[in-house]
């Protein structure tokens, strides 16, 4: 590095293609932009959350707390971890800001220079880069389009050996929504510690699946000790921007975590803490109104896609994405994802922003309410239509 240079390592990060699309939404003068890209409940933070946050903040709840977080909010954590029958306790859980820090810190945790973290893709592009701000090497593992990106076990587990540090499995998937066979991953996991690796297991949308209840990985494996797992408010309770997550895990990895938060955000902001407790221990109405709605609209989403000749895609298990096979279309899945923006005002995310697995599709969020995706979704066949020169 040179004098008045960057890093090597934060000059390979490229800014994430979805918030590039994002920027140039915000600098095209469409009267009428339907934002589909990003992944962001549009239900407002429940009350009784929010009340807590005021309360706390009122009460004098302004200062510093542990670097591990509020005993109550981790024993919370740890309470919601056991009823679904993961061995944790308060004392291992890690209050973070926002999911994002959970993965991050634990990449730093669990990595050498040089080690590699693979990633099964397509998939939310944070584990990538997070790897490399580590000086670690991502390591991708496309999956396949041909089977709608249903995991892999085979693949995955041939990637893995003694340069492996971690393993970053999202179910669901951002952005396919698919659900990962639980059975299949513990293959995965039985690779990782045979080569002293771990597991992050981000199930941030964990809450959000539709059809079938999903057992948490941690749950299921032989080897606990080599999982942690990551999880946030932020999906489930619509909390996105009070930045609050966790991780859970064996001991080293939390101790060293919770050592290293004090270099990083000391601690989460401490009334979101208060106002996260609440979302954990109070009614769950409004979670379940939400995933309603969600699951409403994915049928709408997906029946709509279904109609539209020259795209195709896997109905989603979980989250609230919808990835369009875009393949057919002329152009990069970025160029199309320019066309729809400059000529429709429809902002998507581009496949490629979820690494090479990802290329040839777009991302729609259905977290919007219906009449936008409706609209949003006659554009898109528009689109399609212009382009293949059909009416």
């Amino acid at each position: 590095m040179t004098d008045g240079d960057v890093s090597d390592r934060v000059a390979r990060i490229e800014p994430q293609q979805i918030r590039r699309l994002f920027d140039l939404a915000s600098e095209h003068d469409g009267d009428d932009l339907v934002h589909l890209e990003l992944g962001e409940p549009d239900f407002p933070t429940p009350d009784h959350v929010v009340e807590a946050a005021v309360t706390a903040a009122r009460d004098g709840r302004t200062n510093y707390t542990p670097n591990a977080g509020i005993d109550p909010l981790r024993r919370a954590i740890a309470d919601r971890l056991r009823a679904r029958d993961v061995d944790a306790d308060a004392d291992r859980v890690v209050v973070t800001t926002g999911g994002v820090e959970a993965l991050y810190l634990t990449l730093l945790t669990v990595t050498d220079p040089g080690d590699e973290v693979v990633v099964p893709t397509p998939a939310w592009p944070n584990p990538l880069s997070g790897a490399r701000l580590a000086n670690a090497v991502p390591v991708e593992v496309p999956l396949d389009p041909a089977d709608g990106f249903a995991f892999d076990a085979d693949r995955i587990v041939d990637a893995i050996d003694e340069r492996t540090g971690a393993v970053v499995l999202t179910s669901p998937s951002n952005p396919t929504g698919r659900v990962f066979d639980v059975t299949e991953m513990e293959r995965v996991v039985a690779a990782a510690a045979a080569h002293d690796a771990y597991v992050v297991a981000d199930e941030v949308y964990h809450e959000l699946v539709y059809d079938h209840a999903q057992p948490r990985l941690a749950a299921v494996t032989d080897h606990p000790e080599r999982v942690v797992t990551v999880d946030s408010c932020s999906k489930t309770y619509s909390m996105t921007g009070w930045r609050v997550g966790w991780l859970s895990g064996p001991e080293p990895v939390t101790a060293a975590v919770t050592r290293i938060h004090e270099s990083t955000t000391s601690c989460v902001n401490t009334p979101a803490q208060y106002a996260a407790l609440a979302a954990l221990t109070g009614p769950d109405g409004p979670v379940r109104e939400m995933k309603a709605a969600f699951e409403r609209r994915r049928d709408l989403v997906v029946d709509r896609l279904r109609e539209i000749r020259g795209v195709s895609l896997t109905p989603p298990d979980g989250a609230f994405y919808a990835f369009v096979d875009v393949g057919a279309l002329p152009g990069s899945s970025m160029d199309v994802a320019r066309r729809l923006l400059f000529e429709y005002d429809v902002v998507a995310a581009p496949g490629s922003a979820f690494g090479r697995g990802g290329e040839g599709h777009l991302r729609f969020s259905f977290a919007n309410d219906t009449e936008r995706l409706e609209r949003g979704l006659d554009r898109f066949e528009r689109l399609v239509r212009a382009t293949r020169g059909t009416r």
